[in-house]
């Protein structure tokens, strides 16, 4: 297209980039009219932006009115200013959405992103955006290092060298460095999945795990971050009472040990120095932190200079030392003290660390693990300002992994140097050599241990805060809702919160105990990043994208089973305690947590492991031993329910009787009357009403609602589809429509006939409540018999559910009695003990009572029960009567056959009788035997074939006069008992 073919003729012109110019659409252009005219909906393309082509594919089409054009103009007018130009897709534009510059060069506001668990477009997407964001250096990298740096380093490490030698000072190093390492890899490719907002290693734990597991370990993690930083403080306060004992208040404790040649005294400052020192730090801290990320920005190199320029004095002066210089013990790099110090010796020591005999204190390889690890803790410190970071999946990654490496390197290579620069004695006695030996004078070590804890400190009061406030604002514990803060604000009350903790735990001042609580917490932490990668990993989800590729499930299983191995060696009593902790967390979130769904691994497991489970089961059909009844509880009602319950209330008590201890799924289906694309939102809505009320009456089910033209077409399409391979319903449960002739429904005997017949020619078993409103809910306790009328072959399923009902606290108390029909009175004892040797092997324990039935044409017994049924049956004669003569003399003024329900039908008016007398015999022998009974379950005879509806309707009124409550039952063409193991 040449730059003639489009026109520009207006100040309002849009500019491609290149430079080009567009004239906009105007409202009446023919392009707009004639795709306007294509839409076969009637809506209109007005606001299509699309250029004036010449030549276009499009025909022609003229406006038929000027009032078409007015209203397509008006409507044009009243849409807002910034028109979709896509509206022919139906939906935004992604140029728009995504916050992508536009045609008209105009940025657009980014959208915060939604709460987590709601529905939201692949378009919808980034989080928003704050004032400041810190890049890797910053951001990440600076505050891992500070983590990490810390005093164990200064005073510990030396002292670890000379105890463990130097090989197993090595393996400790590689062991807990691979475990932050493989830590690091794992979180790698977590923060790579997607955007990350606040709440670091929580936010990743959560939606890989669950919110239980997240809310549980994160909750831990902010403790031991909160912790520890009073104990980063404690050690700042103690380097510097040590470095300048004139600054001390209170005396000095000594205590003089035995461990060296020349005792010599080892002084610790005063507790209450410690406490009030402690608590000024603290809030010196606390107004840096309140000062937010840019004022901690700022600060963070201030602290970490110091440290590193001290690392470089130690490095500068063990180069330069010499035999006993600068102090008795040192040797220089002497090959020598290399091979001396190259095995461990382990050996008693005080409390102070100094070898004696008679110490307290034995040392082997699991303490040396436990001393050294809270020197690789803190790779988590630029995750945990996730919301901080620019870019956190370039950032995490690349500058956790680099502080991880970095100081790893730096502990191998302090190893060899410690373990050839002095003896063994030297190594174990001088606590400070790290401050002995720096170039070019030891004040530069108690600076660099003060401002690397100081900065430890500062890390943990800037992470543990943001890591509180991003669990409140998930709002999945209402008691953490004080800690909620605005996205891109400070949490300036979580941090206040934390401060209080770190003061409480300064004034304590003696943290012994609670140490190796913090190091479990940490490894907890690690362990649960872990966790979730290797769950990611193995279920690989379409979702499941991350940028990082170097990383696999098999490495993130080693290294959460690493993290467990130094839990315990560590201290085996600690660990229970941190998991009991953890495990009291996700009990109580789990009771009063608010539900969310964050599409988390485990929701991913269970959809996996359902599919193999169905693939599993095959399409081949269940084994009786095997069989669980899947109801299909058939919600629509005959008549009208008040407004705002979609089910009859004791549905759900139903159909919790028909489980054992719960266990078995039922599907909840209603059907909506009318045309889905009008009642699509409806039935949608009704859905979730009735998955609510399934919740409510704590049953195990689905709730799904179909859109159909009637009930019958609808359930029809039901029994055909629902279900997958095995798992499909095979009892079909209803309520018998009691209300047909009172409430004068003329078309539920036809609906009612229908259903019956679907279900059979579908072989799925059918259930039919009557006398529900009087149906027992689980506190109503019955007692008398359950009376099965075991009439025909049904596969065991009358029996099977007598004994699901005896299950129920409601029937506990009752006694099974099966009554079986005999045709002739010498087949009635050989059937009793067939019966009886029926039940024995299927272990059911009933009362067996055989009813002669009499012949056709002979007289019944007299009675009340009998005078009864006398009654209805003389009045459904009376009625069958009146349906036929209508329904003959209609056919006779039309000319044709008989016709019932739209369809031609055959009447035997014997066949009738029969069916009515048959049916008279039965009620009356129910209400005989079994007019006391809890519930009376009896077979359920099928609709005749080309019969009217309206006469089957007869018969089962007949069948269920005055029987309180009834289970009307038929099996299927398969068995559900077995008699073998």
């Amino acid at each position: 297209m040449d730059n003639g073919d489009i026109e520009s003729n207006s100040d309002d012109n849009l500019r491609a980039p290149i430079g080009r110019k567009y004239r906009p659409v105007v409202d009446n252009d023919s392009a707009v009219l004639e795709m306007s005219s294509m839409d076969p909906s009637g809506s209109s393309s007005s606001s299509s932006a699309l250029p004036v082509v010449h030549q276009a594919p499009f025909k022609k089409v003229n406006a038929t009115s000027q009032e078409n054009i007015d209203e397509v103009v008006d409507e044009e007018a009243n849409r807002p200013q910034r028109d979709s130009k896509l509206e022919l897709f139906g939906f935004d534009s992604l140029v728009n959405i995504l916050g992508l510059k536009s045609m008209t060069e105009e940025q657009s506001v980014e959208p915060s992103s939604p709460r987590d668990g709601e529905n939201i477009s692949i378009t919808q997407g980034r989080p928003k955006t704050s004032e400041l964001k810190l890049g890797t250096l910053m951001g990440v990298f600076v505050p891992c290092l500070q983590n990490i740096l810390g005093i164990i380093y200064y005073i510990r490490f030396s002292w670890i060298v000379g105890m463990a030698g130097i090989w197993e000072s090595l393996l400790v190093v590689a062991f807990c460095g691979s475990c932050t390492f493989l830590t690091g890899i794992s979180l790698s490719a977590i923060a790579t999945n997607g955007a990350m907002k606040g709440g670091g290693p929580y936010y990743l734990i959560g939606r890989a795990l669950g919110p239980e597991v997240g809310v549980s370990i994160g909750l831990c993690f902010f403790l031991g971050n909160a912790v520890a930083g009073s104990l980063y403080v404690l050690g700042a306060v103690e380097t510097f009472l040590k470095a300048v004992p004139a600054a001390g208040i209170f005396r000095e404790t000594i205590t003089r040990v035995n461990g060296t040649v020349v005792p010599e005294p080892i002084q610790s400052p005063s507790s209450h120095d410690l406490q009030i020192y402690g608590i000024v730090v603290t809030i010196l801290l606390c107004f840096i932190v309140f000062g937010g990320v840019k004022m901690i920005n700022r600060v963070a190199p201030a602290f970490l200079i110091p440290v590193l320029f001290s690392l470089f004095c130690i490095f500068i002066g063990i180069a330069v030392a010499k035999k006993d210089h600068p102090s008795p013990g040192i040797t220089g790099l002497s090959l020598t003290s290399f091979k001396e110090n190259w095995g461990p010796d382990y050996q008693n020591t005080n409390n102070a660390g100094i070898p004696d005999p008679d110490g307290d204190v034995s040392w082997n390889f699991n303490a040396m693990v436990g001393l050294f690890f809270p020197a690789v803790t803190g790779i988590m410190a630029g995750s945990n300002r996730s919301a901080s970071l620019k870019d956190t999946q370039r950032s995490i990654p690349i500058g956790t992994l680099a502080a991880t490496l970095t100081t790893t390197a730096m502990y191998v290579v302090s190893v060899l140097l410690f373990g050839a620069l002095a003896t063994r004695e030297k190594l174990l006695t001088d606590r400070l050599l790290t401050a002995t030996v720096a170039w070019p004078f030891p004040a530069i070590i108690y600076i660099g241990i003060i401002l690397s804890t100081l900065g430890a400190a500062l890390q943990s009061l800037t992470g543990a805060p943001r890591l509180l406030a991003a669990i409140a604002n998930d709002d999945i514990l209402p008691v953490l809702n004080y800690f909620k803060v605005v996205e891109g604000k400070e949490p300036y009350i979580a941090t206040l919160f934390t401060a209080f903790l770190c003061i409480g735990c300064v004034v304590i001042g003696n943290l012994d105990l609670i140490t190796p609580t913090i190091t479990m917490f940490f490894l907890l932490c690690y362990a649960g990043v872990n966790l979730s990668c290797f769950l990611l990993d193995l279920l690989d989800a379409p979702s499941w994208r991350p940028r990082w590729k170097f990383h696999h499930w098999s490495l993130s299983l080693l290294g959460a089973f690493l993290c467990i191995v130094i839990m315990f060696l560590i201290s085996w009593s600690f660990t229970v305690v941190s998991l009991a902790l953890a495990s009291l967390i996700y009990y109580y979130v789990s009771i009063k947590g608010k539900a969310g769904d964050w599409g988390d691994g485990f929701k991913s497991a269970y959809f996996q492991l359902a599919l193999r489970s169905l693939r599993s089961l095959g399409a081949n059909q269940v084994h009786p031993k095997n069989w669980y009844p899947i109801p299909l509880i058939f919600c629509r009602p005959w008549g009208k329910l008040p407004e705002n319950v979609p089910c009859h209330p004791k549905l759900a008590d139903f159909a919790n009787c028909m489980k054992k201890k719960g266990r078995g799924m039922s599907i909840f289906v209603s059907i909506l009357d009318g045309d889905y694309h009008e009642c699509a939102e409806d039935a949608k809505e009704a859905t979730k009403q009735l998955a609510t009320y399934i919740d409510y009456k704590r049953c195990e089910g689905v709730a799904e609602i179909v859109v159909a033209p009637n009930m019958s077409e609808g359930f029809r399409g039901i029994v055909q589809t629902m279900g997958l391979g095995n798992l499909k319903p095979n009892i079909v449960v209803m309520r018998y429509p009691e209300i047909w002739r009172r409430e004068n429904l003329t078309e539920i005997p036809a609906t009612f006939v229908g259903i019956i017949s679907d279900c059979i020619v579908a072989n799925k078993a059918v259930v039919i409540v009557k006398g529900l409103d009087e149906w027992p809910n689980e506190y109503q306790r019955q007692y008398g018999t359950i009376d099965l009328y075991w009439i025909v072959r049904d596969g065991g399923l009358m029996l099977l559910l007598s004994q699901l009902l005896l299950t129920k606290e409601s029937f506990e108390s009752c006694k099974i009695q099966v009554f079986c029909i005999a045709e002739e009175d010498n087949d009635a004892e050989a059937l009793k003990a067939d019966v009886k040797k029926f039940l024995y092997d299927l272990r059911m324990q009933a009362e067996v009572i055989v009813i002669n039935m009499k012949s056709w044409d002979g007289q019944t017994e007299g009675g009340a029960q009998q005078d009864e049924s006398i009654g209805a049956y003389n009045g459904a004669q009376q009625r069958i009567a009146t349906y036929m003569e209508d329904m003959k003399s209609r056919a006779e003024k039309e000319g044709t056959q008989l016709m019932a329900d739209g369809k031609p039908v055959v009447v035997d008016e014997h066949q009738v009788e029969k069916f009515l007398y048959t049916t008279l015999k039965l009620n009356s022998t129910i209400l005989r035997y079994s007019r006391m009974a809890a519930v009376v379950l009896v077979s359920l005879p099928p609709p005749p074939v080309n019969h009217p509806a309206y006469l089957y309707m007869e018969y089962m009124d007949l069948l269920v006069e005055n029987v309180q409550r009834l289970l009307i039952i038929r099996g299927y063409r398969r068995d559900v008992v077995t008699l073998f193991t």
